[in-house]
């Protein structure tokens, strides 16, 4: 038997387990940045082990995206907000529930996503994401409220980083890759492709965000909600699960490239919308690179990056601030899907429309 098939059909393998293993096994769901990291190393002995590979895996989290040129990592981050929130605790807490006081909760929640999601692209998803987790988890709501908040603000995060370079890897990559003929791609080269589809997206999911919360506050009635104090352990094993979780990402990244790399050469505009689903459980940075190239039309660019960031949300391993906020509220892969899937399909589902519908009626 061929040995290329044996190796793409291991991948394939690996790919359906990362789907599907979390929702069979709790002990996966309970355990699934080690799981994630253990799927990539199998993966990347597969597709044939490469130790530059690992030792980028073992850099990367501390340098994962740049910010007006410095090198900004991801567990750092963390960890330097954290011990921030950890010692301004009672502070923060008092301020946000004063302003959630004075404008309403249902203002508060539909604003913290609205304006990280668009700053997002400024100073970067990973900020975003962690100041909108600070500001969620000092809210006056019931655990699956803040689950439906949190998922539907990583979704607005992961839509607005988009649309500069400095918001997250998939933008910087996008840009450099655009950079040279025919499209000479500058620092608004994303904003002017995809602001007429990111910007009323962000918008909607706003406003999602915002009736979630209303129907299941209602659905709870007088149950008490929890507000939990960081602790310093806390803070260093959630670094350190982040740490494991982007490493066993870029792992699988860099073995799955070869296998996806062969099936997108001759695949139709429609057919990579639609393989873009794979997002959910891999870096959508990896398959910006592995997928973008200047001689694509602007509708395959356009189709491809919005599947991504669309599919992105619908899982954990999906985005970075969805793995910084299961992280930080211990969300399981069944509470993010709960919301993250029927939200990542709708949003593919009226792109698509968006995009297509006029081709096929021009045609």
């Amino acid at each position: 038997m061929d040995s290329h098939f044996i190796i793409n059909a291991g991948l394939l393998c690996i790919i359906l387990i990362i789907f599907f293993a979390p929702f069979i096994r709790k002990e996966i769901e309970h355990n699934l940045e080690i799981f994630l990291c253990f799927c990539g190393i199998i993966a990347l002995i597969i597709s044939g082990w490469n130790w530059t590979v690992v030792q980028n895996a073992l850099i990367a989290p501390f340098k994962i995206t740049v910010l007006y040129g410095i090198p900004i990592g991801i567990v750092q981050v963390v960890l330097i907000f954290g011990f921030i929130f950890y010692f301004w605790h009672e502070r923060i807490h008092s301020g946000i529930i004063r302003i959630t006081r004075s404008i309403s909760l249902d203002a508060m929640i539909f604003s913290s996503i609205i304006v990280l999601g668009l700053i997002s692209s400024i100073i970067s998803a990973i900020l975003a994401t962690i100041i909108f987790l600070e500001i969620v988890h000092t809210l006056p709501v019931h655990r699956k409220s803040q689950v439906a908040i949190t998922v539907t603000g990583c979704f607005a995060i992961g839509f607005g980083a988009v649309l500069t370079p400095l918001g997250e890897p998939l933008s910087t990559i996008a840009v450099e890759v655009l950079s040279g003929p025919p499209y000479y791609a500058d620092f608004s080269f994303l904003f002017e492709l995809l602001g007429l589809y990111i910007l009323p997206g962000i918008l909607a999911i706003g406003i999602l965000g915002l009736f979630l919360n209303r129907k299941l506050m209602k659905d709870a009635g007088e149950q008490q909600y929890v507000v939990a104090k960081e602790t310093m352990a806390g803070i260093f094993i959630r670094a350190g699960k982040i740490f494991v979780f982007i490493f066993g990402l870029i792992l699988l990244g860099a073995a799955i490239e070869p296998f996806i790399s062969v099936y997108i050469v001759n695949i139709s505009t429609v057919s990579l919308y639609w393989m873009n689903i794979i997002s959910a459980v891999l870096d959508n940075a990896t398959l910006t690179a592995i997928e973008i190239d200047p001689l694509m039309t602007v509708l395959q660019i356009q189709s491809a990056l919005l599947a991504l960031l669309a599919a992105g949300g619908m899982l954990i391993p999906g985005n970075i601030p969805n793995i910084i906020a299961a992280g930080k509220f211990n969300i399981k892969t069944r509470e993010w899907a709960e919301f993250g899937i029927p939200i990542g399909v709708a949003a593919l589902g009226i792109y698509f429309l968006f995009i297509f519908i006029p081709v096929y009626l021009i045609s």
